[in-house]
C-alpha cells in the first residue's frame, strides 16, 4: 500500500504516470510518519570505513512535501542494514530498492523483502545507496561504488552470518533494479581506488533479480526521472551507453531473473524486454514473468494477485541455479 504513494511522490518529474486504477491496490493508507521500528533496531554495517568516494563534493538538495521517512533522501554515509533469519540457509540477499536515484523506498523495497525473504532461511541485506545528484563527483558511478562495495562487505563478513559468501545474490527494485543489472554487467568495472583488503574480494553476485527494472538509458524506452538525476540533464551517447546495462550483458553476466508487469506506467516492460533479449543473445540463464497487471512499485505484490507469487518463484529459481 505504500507503493501507490511512492508513484505519486516520483510523479513530480513528470515523466511518471500514476499507476491506472486497475493496477491500484483494494486500498491505501498513507505511508508512516515515522521510521519503522523493524528498520530502526536492525544491525547496521557502514559501506567504508571513513567518508565514501568524493566525499568532499557531497550537496544535500531541498525535499519537497515533506515525504515520508520511509523515502531516504541526501544519503552521506551509504550502509546496509542486516535482517537475519531464526534459521540461516546459507542463502543471501542484497536487496536495492528503488526512487528513481532520487530517494531510496526502504519500506515496501527493502523490509517488505527481507520480512517475506528471511522464513526462508535467507539473510538479507538492504542497501541504502547515495543518490548520484547531491553533487558526488562522477556521478553515475557513485551508486555502483556503493553497491560493488556492499558486495565485498558481505562476502567479508560472510563466517560472521553463517552464509556462503560465493552464494551472494542481488534484487533490484525500479531503480535499484537498474542498478542491480549494472552490478551483474559492470562488477568488475573499477570504479574507486581500493579502500582496503575488502575491495580484492569480488563484486559479482551470484544472480540477479529485476523486479520492474530500468534497465536502458536510452529515450525513450528508459524512465526519465532515473536517466535525468543519474546522468544529468544532457548526457553524452557515451554516458547512455555505458550506463544501459543490456549494452554490457556478456558470458561473464549471473543468471538473471526478471519480473515486470505490461501495465507499468512508469518503467515500460520494454527495459525487462530488451535485458532478457540480451541474456538469450548472450546465451545466459534467465527468467522472466511477466505480468498482465501490477502496475509499478508493488514490492513483493499486491495480495491475492500473480504479483505476490514472484518472491516464492524466486527462491525456487535461486535453489535450481545453485
Amino acid at each position: 500500500m505504500k507503493a501507490v504513494r511512492r508513484r505519486e511522490f516520483l510523479s513530480w518529474g513528470g515523466t511518471l504516470l500514476v499507476a491506472k486504477a486497475a493496477a491500484q491496490p483494494p486500498s491505501a493508507s498513507p505511508p508512516p510518519t515515522t521510521l519503522p521500528r523493524a528498520w530502526i533496531e536492525a544491525s547496521t554495517i557502514p559501506l567504508w570505513p571513513d567518508e565514501p568516494p568524493g566525499s568532499g563534493s557531497f550537496a544535500p538538495q531541498p525535499v519537497r512535501d515533506n515525504p515520508s521517512p520511509i523515502f531516504v533522501h541526501n544519503v552521506s554515509r551509504p550502509d546496509i542494514r542486516v535482517f537475519r533469519p531464526a534459521r540461516p540457509s546459507g542463502r543471501a540477499l542484497l536487496v536495492v530498492p528503488g526512487g528513481a536515484y532520487s530517494f531510496v523506498s526502504i519500506a515496501n523495497e527493502g523490509l517488505d523483502v527481507a520480512a517475506r525473504m528471511t522464513p526462508s532461511g535467507v539473510t538479507v541485506f538492504v542497501l541504502t545507496y547515495r543518490l548520484p545528484g547531491n553533487g558526488w563527483k562522477n556521478r553515475s558511478d557513485v551508486p555502483l561504488q556503493d553497491a560493488q562495495r556492499a558486495m565485498r562487505v558481505i562476502r567479508a563478513n560472510a563466517a560472521r552470518f553463517a552464509i556462503d559468501p560465493k552464494g551472494v545474490s542481488v534484487v533490484g527494485f525500479s531503480a535499484g533494479g537498474h542498478l542491480a543489472a549494472t552490478l551483474a554487467t559492470q562488477h568488475s568495472e573499477p570504479t574507486y581506488a581500493r579502500v582496503d583488503s575488502i575491495d580484492d574480494l569480488s563484486a559479482r553476485p551470484f544472480a540477479a533479480g529485476l523486479v520492474y527494472p530500468v534497465i536502458t538509458m536510452e529515450m525513450p524506452v528508459t524512465h526519465e526521472l532515473s536517466r535525468k538525476s543519474l546522468l544529468g540533464e544532457s548526457p553524452d551517447v557515451a554516458d547512455i551507453v555505458r550506463r544501459s546495462a543490456e549494452r554490457h550483458v556478456d558470458p561473464d553476466t549471473p543468471p538473471s531473473f526478471i519480473v515486470h508487469a505490461f501495465d507499468d506506467a512508469a518503467v515500460p516492460v520494454e527495459n525487462s524486454l530488451r535485458y532478457l533479449n540480451a541474456m538469450r543473445e548472450a546465451k545466459r540463464p534467465v527468467e522472466a514473468h511477466l505480468l498482465q497487471e501490477g502496475g509499478h512499485a508493488f514490492g513483493v505484490g499486491w495480495p491475492r494477485t500473480p504479483s505476490e507469487s514472484w518472491p516464492a518463484l524466486f527462491l525456487t529459481w535461486l535453489d535450481r541455479n545453485r
